[in-house]
């Protein structure tokens, strides 16, 4: 659901320090949100704090957020908590290994390229029968 910034509330919240933003702001501007904040229905923020805060700094008047009901205050802040603290961080071999496979996504071999162009050369052959058969 798109909210207005404007109308999201921060109550007092378990994160104190939202540590350097400029990465998240990068991300946001390339990307966009990925992952919606979490808002009650009173539009208190619940999870999702430093995304609330980067997109506000990039100027942003709308997010997208996710609407919970008939949440006690004790199941908002065990949501807060858990939502910051389930997050595991990519280990340096699995980072490295997900960036070799960006690359070569990226600057295919010669005969990747030739095999992309044959492929698409029948794909293209394919949709001109079917258009013929309609």
């Amino acid at each position: 659901m798109l909210v207005n910034i404007a109308d999201i509330k921060i109550k007092k919240r378990v994160r104190k320090d939202l540590g350097d933003l400029e990465s998240l702001k990068n991300s946001l501007r390339t990307y966009g949100l990925l992952n919606p904040i979490t808002l009650n229905r009173k539009y208190e923020l619940i999870a999702g704090e430093r995304r609330l805060t980067a997109a506000k700094s990039l100027g942003w008047t709308n997010i997208n957020a996710v609407i919970v009901d008939n949440m006690t205050a004790a199941q908002q802040l065990e949501l807060e908590i858990e939502e910051n603290n389930q997050r595991k961080e990519f280990t340096n071999a699995e980072l490295l290994e997900g960036y070799k496979r960006l690359e070569r996504l990226r600057n295919p071999s010669p005969f990747i390229k030739l095999w992309n162009l044959i492929r698409r050369f029948f794909e293209w052959i394919v949709s001109l029968i079917t258009k013929k058969k309609k």
